[in-house]
């Protein structure tokens, strides 16, 4: 049951009328009920890889609350920690990357072509919910958490449907406390949660979806489409993503936000971000602070040296690359994104020396939009190697972004890569759309928040134009793959 589909949109006002009619101390049967129909919808089989997974879960925090008992130190057990670290990221591996384990053992050895499938399930989320499990076990031992002695809230807080396929990846600390006494939602909340949700299937629907078409028209046969092409598609899978994964964030965090949830923010105008670390303060907040708090500082952080601190930030990011998907582009990517950090550093003497030298002025507007323009440029790099099946892919289409071809914007060569002239057009008005409201909510201008307070004609209008707008403009209908988010692969 994919978000943009026919049956979720019956699904939804379900089980939100449901929601609204149940008593508040039984709401999360309700929704963890809701959540296993929703994921088994998808595919029995990861329903029951993630059942196994709630049961190991909620058995371990219970045997990790019991050790601090049992100590006399009153800690939890490492051991117990440890041995149900390695049970559940034996299952990640089992579900999806015994695959890429086996193709890089045989291709070392010369016998790539053997390979065969060896992935026991393709199991829609795992990496996600897996996150969500491991730091409610580690938080349950640093005592951060009491276990929760209810299975099915635990359930729940692993498996809330809106966030099962592709986040954002919330602690145990605060959800579960919202499981026990869930929000009265509103009319306020309501509103705030549908303007959510439409902001969400505008972004996927006529945005994303439609830079798609062009972008998996140039990499299916990259060879085919050199200069200005090739370097459009680069651009627009930049933002393709973008909207794909923050559309899907806003309608998780609309969604929660009319069941009583509140639900972090995932993201913050990400490509505004003036250099590589303050991107990944914006880009997927949940996993980048789960990296945070569960991986870069038990390895030591910056604590233990400037060395140490570029090593660990290594680790974090090829950790985040695997995360990411079973392949060594996707892990190129993440060390891409670790050496630009680290490479950030270590010019840092270097940058401060020519700002004193040429007298700079750091708050310039003109120096801002350099630091924002070369971190945009190092990003859609890298980029390349997310988006391409394979490392040489993504050498050729970076070097065939670099052919000169500037008279390819009047012959309507870029027209010739599923979307005509129309089609581009509007796909160039959705990113200016895209672009403008992150400007202004950087600024502190929440455009939601800004409708909110208008008066109710107005806010009818702008619903409708923007119902009417996702209609009308979206890629939907026959032959379209509704169920295509692309972090819901990972």
């Amino acid at each position: 049951m994919p978000l943009v589909s026919t049956e979720f949109f019956i699904f939804l006002p379900i089980v939100v009328v449901i929601n609204f009619l149940v008593p508040r101390k039984f709401k999360y049967v309700w929704l963890f009920v809701t959540s296993l129909f929703f994921y088994a919808s998808i595919d029995v089989k990861s329903a029951a890889v993630l059942v196994i997974s709630i049961a190991f879960s909620y058995g371990f925090g219970l045997l990790l609350e019991k050790s601090k008992l049992n100590s006399a130190t009153g800690k939890a057990s490492k051991g117990i920690l440890a041995f149900a670290i390695v049970i559940h990221i034996a299952i990640l591996i089992a579900c999806k990357y015994l695959n890429f384990i086996e193709k890089t053992i045989l291709s070392l050895s010369g016998r790539g072509e053997e390979a065969v499938n060896l992935n026991l399930l393709a199991t829609l989320g795992v990496s996600f919910y897996m996150l969500k499990i491991i730091g409610y076990l580690i938080d349950v031992y640093r005592d951060d958490l009491i276990a929760e002695k209810n299975p099915l809230k635990v359930g729940l807080y692993v498996s809330f449907f809106p966030q099962i396929t592709q986040g954002p990846i919330e602690r145990a600390k605060n959800m579960l406390p919202q499981f026990n006494f869930p929000l009265t939602v509103d009319y306020d909340m309501l509103r705030d949660g549908i303007l959510e949700i439409i902001w969400g299937y505008f972004l996927k629907l006529v945005v994303a979806d439609r830079l798609a078409i062009y972008v998996n028209n140039v990499y299916t046969t990259p060879e085919m489409a050199v200069g200005f092409t090739t370097l459009v598609a680069t651009v627009f899978y930049t933002f393709e993503i973008y909207t794909d994964f923050a559309g899907y964030s806003h309608i998780v965090i609309g969604i929660s936000r009319i069941l009583g949830i509140d639900v972090m923010e995932n993201f913050k105008c990400p490509y505004l971000a003036s250099s590589i670390a303050g991107f990944w303060r914006r880009w997927h907040i949940s996993l980048s602070t789960w990296l945070r708090d569960y991986l870069y500082i038990p390895l030591g952080g910056n604590r233990k040296g400037t060395a140490r601190k570029y090593l660990n930030i290594m680790i974090v990011f090829f950790v985040s690359g695997l995360w990411h998907g079973a392949g060594w582009t996707f892990v190129v990517w993440g060390i891409l994104h670790g050496l630009f950090q680290v490479i950030g550093y270590v010019l840092k003497p270097v940058r401060d020396w020519c700002v004193n030298v040429f007298k700079v002025e750091r708050n310039a507007f003109s120096h801002r939009v350099l630091k924002v323009a070369v971190t945009f440029l190092l990003v859609n790099f890298a980029w390349v190697f997310f988006r391409a099946t394979s490392i040489s892919e993504a050498l050729l289409i970076i070097k065939n972004s670099f052919v000169f071809t500037p008279w390819m914007l009047a012959d309507g060569s870029l027209f010739k890569h599923g979307l005509d002239n129309a089609d581009f057009f509007v796909a160039i008005v959705g990113l200016i759309i895209v672009v403008v409201t992150d400007l202004v909510n950087y600024n502190g201008f929440v455009i939601r928040e800004r409708i909110l307070k208008q008066g109710i004609w107005i806010r009818y209008i702008i619903v409708i134009a923007a119902i009417i707008s996702i209609l009308v403009f979206g890629i939907w209908g026959p032959g379209y793959d509704s169920s295509a988010f692309i972090y819901q692969v990972f």
